[in-house]
């Protein structure tokens, strides 16, 4: 520590004696702080230094600002800084969000998240049909935090072989709550604020929708029927779509999934499909077939709401995606066809 004096002035001996003494004892009451500095001249926090709790989340902080956050499957992880080299397959829309691009893109085949690719174009996509890159791959991205979606990602020793990588976290299921998992992002990345802000943005935005739609068609009720390559289901109202209809706008749903995720349609089914609005999703393209059959038939031209116009088929894109870009997308539609 320097001690610097006036120009011009001594410092009389007496004084110097006393000013000696004040920097022993200051010298002293620092080794009793949390800061110590060791052999390699580093500075560190004592042994006996608690980790300290921040504040509604699963994060601890640890020496020099490292922090310390345990997962959905129980796994610790230390991330020190801000990462800037993130991978998170099926995590786009929530990171982009938090306005960060991921090293590489999840996609099947070479179909990435359709309505995202504008803000990705420059990202590559790496291949999940066939399951989880190999740690060969990975490790070419050169990534200093990885996370994954869904705890489906972490089997057959993926998890073991990425986090030799980098710090791993894992997630049950991230789409489950996405307010929740955008909250946890931010965390893991730094960007608690910008998740705040998004959240809060996103609930205003909802709080208008649900205004504008009880103005219009308060009481409605809603079906949302998925065409795909394997069946014809209709969504219930705690998942995707389903749950920002059902849960986030107050739209009731078909009473056919009043006790389940999603139910197996059939011709014979349909009259029950009680519904003043039906939503139709052909998945991936894959779903044209079944759509056709199941749309020509007499059965579905009896139905209420389709004699009463109120069809409509809408973006697969995002009313399969799962992140708030997704949701605020699918409530514009919402708004646009049931309360315009």
């Amino acid at each position: 520590m320097k001690v610097s004096t006036r120009t011009g002035k001594r410092i009389k001996p007496h004084y110097l004696m006393l000013l000696c003494l004040g920097l022993a004892g200051s010298m002293l009451a620092a080794c009793g702080t949390d800061s110590v500095q060791n052999a390699s001249g580093q500075v560190g926090t004592n042994q006996g230094a608690a980790e300290v709790p921040r504040t509604g989340g699963n994060a601890q902080e640890g020496p020099q600002g490292e922090q310390t956050f345990k997962d959905d499957l129980g796994h610790e992880i230390q991330i020190s800084g801000q990462p800037e080299r993130v991978f998170a397959p099926y995590l786009e829309d929530s990171l982009l969000k938090l306005g960060i691009k991921p090293v590489a893109q999840w996609s099947n085949g070479n179909l990435g998240h359709s309505y995202l690719q504008e803000e990705l174009q420059d990202v590559p996509k790496l291949d999940f049909s066939g399951g989880a890159p190999s740690s060969e791959v990975l490790l070419s991205y050169n990534p200093d935090l990885i996370i994954l979606h869904t705890s489906n990602y972490a089997g057959d020793g993926v998890y073991e072989n990425y986090s030799k990588i980098a710090p791993t976290y894992v997630f049950n299921n991230a789409a489950g709550d996405v307010e929740k998992s955008l909250e946890t992002l931010g965390q893991l990345v730094g960007k608690t604020e910008e998740a705040k802000q998004a959240l809060a943005s996103y609930h205003q935005k909802v709080g208008e929708a649900k205004a504008a739609i009880e103005k219009k068609a308060a009481g409605k009720k809603v079906a949302v029927i998925r065409f795909a390559a394997k069946g014809v289901s209709v969504m219930g109202g705690n998942y995707l779509c389903g749950y920002v209809l059902n849960q986030h706008l107050g739209i009731e749903m078909t009473k056919l999934t009043e006790n389940e995720n999603s139910l197996n349609l059939s011709l014979e089914i349909l009259p029950e499909l009680d519904a003043d609005y039906i939503f139709v999703i052909n998945a991936y393209g894959q779903g044209t077939d079944r759509m056709k059959e199941m749309t020509e038939s007499s059965i579905w031209k009896g139905i209420p709401a389709v004699q009463q116009g109120h069809v409509y088929e809408v973006n697969d894109e995002y009313w399969l995606g799962s992140g708030l870009i997704a949701y605020e997308k699918i409530i514009d539609d919402t708004v646009k066809l049931m309360a315009e």
